[in-house]
């Protein structure tokens, strides 16, 4: 069957062909393989092309998306891989429990976590989702299925944990969930004039908090430059676990002809979030969705974009080099004239991952985003990746689209035995143009 199975930028739009997962089993079982091979599909997610095989079959992993065993008294949650975060929040939230990791979304499966390892804002005390996951059932082309731990089959346990998809289909997983007070934050804002006066709060921030995020006004310049917010948080104690089903408020149920997100209406936007931010220093209570997934709030929000997709460029720049590298990666944006809506900062800790092609690492992580404008954006685009590798960092490959296979190898030196590990039926649009590239 074909179907709309774009990625979250909407930069390469075409009906692709899926199947089934039970359909999938099947072929493998009886060795029938596409030529171009396969690749499992979540949610949709990711930002660029590592859920794409344009050249051969999708698994629509959706359908597989129940609770296996919850147990209350420790918090192990085992579920089929197609289940998102958001159903293991309300699972979890009935006993006091949370996710120990969240990405910016809930509407991610918990096969699309694993398999990109994803990271939220208390990288600082725990690490990426992967450091959580406690095994995994994984199918094999050759139609074997092969339970994945650190004790058992535990090399392939971890190409999985950030291998994009590349070593099998994870049909289940075991993940330990993080015992809170309430799902409600108690969220500190505190403004900042500079950069470096960030990065002179986010390690005691960081200490003090178990969630630190900042948000900068990419477009501000001159006396200006590089001010932003600074937001922090711990779970509440209030016994709050109430969790809301609805998938958002508001919603954008059409491609905008143009990018709405341009620089006067972010130039607006910027000064008006900093100000109102300003104004809420106070210790407050936020809730989860609020806290966590303020875009989730708005469906379909790429949308804003406009029908030429956008582009999201995340990076991390080791802890040294970040305060003379981020504000000159942020002027180089400002001077190619490109207006970003989501310009975060975090810090990394350096909690290994078990990964091995995981993303983060100690240091600062920037992401930023793009109206998709051609030549001009991707020129951009390719200066950042060149300042990121210069400075020992690297760029996010499930945020990514279009980096060259010199700065994916730059930037993950081990990525050839991701390779080794990876299924010989199994293959990407990005790991076909980065890992494979030259080499077939």
């Amino acid at each position: 069957m074909t179907g709309n199975y774009n990625s979250f930028g909407l930069i390469d739009r075409r009906q692709r062909v899926a199947i089934p997962l039970e359909q999938a089993r099947e072929l493998f079982e009886n060795q029938r393989y596409d030529p171009g091979g396969f690749l499992a599909f979540g949610n949709g997610k990711s930002y660029g092309d590592s859920c794409h095989n344009d050249q051969g079959t999708l698994i629509d992993m959706r359908g597989s998306d129940k609770l296996i065993e919850f147990d209350a008294n420790t918090g192990r949650l085992t579920a089929q891989a197609g289940i998102t975060l958001s159903s293991i929040i309300s699972i979890g939230a009935k006993h006091g429990y949370f996710l120990p990791v969240t990405p910016g979304t809930r509407f991610v499966t918990l096969g699309g976590a694993i398999a990109n390892d994803v990271h939220g804002k208390n990288h600082h005390w725990r690490g990426t989702f992967g450091c959580h996951v406690e095994r995994f059932e994984l199918l094999r082309s050759d139609g074997s299925t092969i339970t994945c731990s650190p004790e058992t089959n535990a090399r392939l346990f971890e190409a999985t944990i950030g291998g994009l998809g590349l070593t099998g289909v994870i049909l289940a997983a075991t993940v330990q969930l993080m015992k809170v007070g309430s799902l409600d934050v108690l969220e500190r804002i505190r403004p900042f004039r500079s950069l470096g006066e960030y990065f002179s709060l986010a390690v005691q921030a960081d200490a003090d908090n178990e969630y630190s995020v900042a948000w900068v006004d990419q477009l501000a310049s001159g006396a200006d430059a590089g001010r932003g917010v600074l937001i922090s948080g711990n779970h509440a104690d209030n016994g709050n676990f109430a969790v809301s089903t609805k998938p958002g408020r508001l919603n954008v149920p059409f491609d905008l002809p143009i990018s709405a997100l341009n620089y006067p209406s972010l130039k607006l936007f910027n000064a008006a979030y900093y100000n109102l931010k300003g104004r809420q220093q106070k210790l407050h209570l936020s809730g989860y969705q609020d806290f966590f997934y303020p875009l989730d709030q708005v469906l379909n929000w790429n949308r804003l974009y406009g029908k030429a997709g956008l582009f999201q460029h995340q990076s991390v720049i080791p802890e040294a080099a970040a305060p003379s590298v981020i504000p000159n990666m942020l002027k180089a944006t400002r001077d190619a004239g490109q207006s970003s809506f989501l310009t975060v900062l975090k810090r990394f800790g350096d909690i290994q991952s078990p990964g091995i092609l995981s993303f983060p690492q100690a240091g600062y992580t920037l992401t930023v985003d793009f109206p998709n404008r051609g030549r001009r954006t991707l020129g951009l685009l390719a200066e950042l990746d060149r300042m990121t590798i210069a400075s020992g960092g690297r760029v996010n490959p499930y945020k990514d689209q279009r980096m060259s296979a010199a700065v994916f190898k730059a930037g993950f030196p081990r990525w050839k035995e991701l390779d080794q590990e990876r299924d010989p039926e199994i293959n990407s649009n990005f790991w076909q143009r980065t890992a494979l590239a030259g080499a077939m």
